[in-house]
């Protein structure tokens, strides 16, 4: 296929690279034969250069020297994204880690298609909630990191509008849909006119009655998660011998994908000796001690992770960390993690419903619920979904996917 548009999907746990012409639109093979490349980067301590996806991952769970970076989406619209880190033996700002893992996906892109510079990238409601400024700010830094790597014509489009476009290609009739994009590090919900006689027109602004999002996803849940089952075992919320209890904050930093590796460093671990002389069961500091000196932060974080797609599909799920921290195996519920994440759940409930309200609509009005993003696998959000939208169709495509291919049809639109 003669690619004409590319559309890029950089996703807080997954990117993706689409490309379109007049035929459709596909995805391009980013690794091992996968569409998806985790957005992860593995920075060696030798020099050589970084590692990303599987293998950044692969590379540090076999315990090569060097430095794993997740969930960098996040650092967009933050004070961090100027900061500089320690990665390779030098200070390197966050900004220039995104350019290295947007680079990778620039120079996939241009090994499919030499010459292409026009790209649509694709953006949450928010990047930021409530924080005008903010949000353009992150939006500006993408773009300007994006022209950095190559393109030279660079545009944006909400990521469940291009998820409502790719579901538009085999919608069976014309329908106002409910599109539900829940991702790593946003949750964004819209509602849009589709129908295969609509996707020619120049103009669809007027198919969008609603759209608005908030910054709460699959990390948050994973946060959650490994805040009330996994590191109350590490100490968390854990007695002191003065009848208070135990600093959060480095608890939270260890359960949050891009604040793990600021806790490697000596004053960290001198805090935690000194945390351990106060705290009424100190074996439980002992197994922090111990995830941070042999920095198993993201390790940990990868094991709640799986815990979580497992209570997708079952009750149970084993969380197996002994290895990690000298702890027990805890065996999780599903209905205990579904009590972690009420209030962010709470929250895309209320979403969902205020969009229903910006749209003028009753939830009858809507023909189907077209939910993308891997988060929106998980049992406690389909039901939510469900519950505000009770006669709906519920519909999912390639979770993943998704909006790498509608963001390719949306260049192909604009750029074609």
């Amino acid at each position: 296929m003669a690619a004409l548009a590319c559309g890029i999907d950089f996703g807080t746990s997954n990117s993706t690279v689409g490309l379109a012409d007049s035929t459709g639109a596909r995805l391009l093979v980013l690794e091992q034969g996968s569409p998806t490349l985790p957005s992860a980067v593995f920075w060696q301590t030798e020099g050589a250069p970084p590692l990303f996806g599987r293998a950044a991952m692969a590379a540090y769970l076999e315990g090569d020297e060097g430095r794993l970076m997740r969930g960098l989406k996040s650092t967009l619209g933050s004070g961090l994204i100027h900061d500089k880190t320690s990665v390779g033996g030098r200070a390197v700002s966050f900004r220039d880690v995104l350019a290295r893992f947007i680079g990778q996906l620039r120079l996939v892109q241009q090994a499919a298609t030499p010459g292409l510079d026009q790209v649509v990238l694709g953006r949450p409601v928010h990047f930021v909630d409530d924080y005008p400024a903010a949000d353009a700010a992150a939006q500006a830094m993408l773009a300007e990191i994006a022209r950095d790597c190559g393109w030279r014509e660079v545009e944006f489009q909400y990521e469940p509008i291009a998820a409502a476009l790719h579901y538009e290609q085999t919608a069976p009739r014309e329908e106002l849909v409910l599109i539900v994009d829940i991702g790593g590090g946003t949750s964004d919900v819209s509602v849009v006119r589709v129908g295969l006689g609509r996707a020619a027109l120049p103009d669809r602004s007027a198919d969008i009655l609603a759209n608005d999002g908030i910054r709460a996803g699959g990390t948050d849940f994973d946060r959650l998660l490994s805040l009330a089952e996994a590191l109350p075992h590490l100490g968390y919320l854990g007695p002191t011998k003065g009848g208070g209890t135990m600093p959060r904050h480095y608890y939270i930093d260890l359960a949050t994908w891009h604040r793990i590796n600021a806790l490697y460093t000596a004053r960290t671990a001198s805090d935690l000796k000194a945390l351990r002389l106060m705290a009424d069961q100190p074996e439980r500091v002992d197994r922090m001690i111990r995830v941070v000196h042999g920095r198993h932060g993201h390790a940990l974080a990868m094991r709640v992770e799986a815990a979580k797609v497992t209570l997708s599909d079952t009750d149970t799920a084993r969380l197996t960390m002994a290895d990690l921290t000298g702890g027990p195996n805890p065996m999780l519920r599903r209905e205990g993690f579904e009590t972690a994440v009420e209030a962010p759940v709470a929250r895309i409930r209320a979403l969902l419903i205020r969009v229903l309200a910006d749209a003028g609509l009753t939830p009858d009005r809507i023909g189907t619920a077209f939910l993308t993003g891997g988060s929106s696998q998980l049992p406690i959000l389909r039901d939510t979904v469900r519950s505000v939208l009770p006669e709906a169709t519920i519909a999912t495509g390639d979770m993943l996917g998704s909006v790498g291919t509608g963001l390719a049809l949306e260049a192909r639109r604009r750029f074609g």
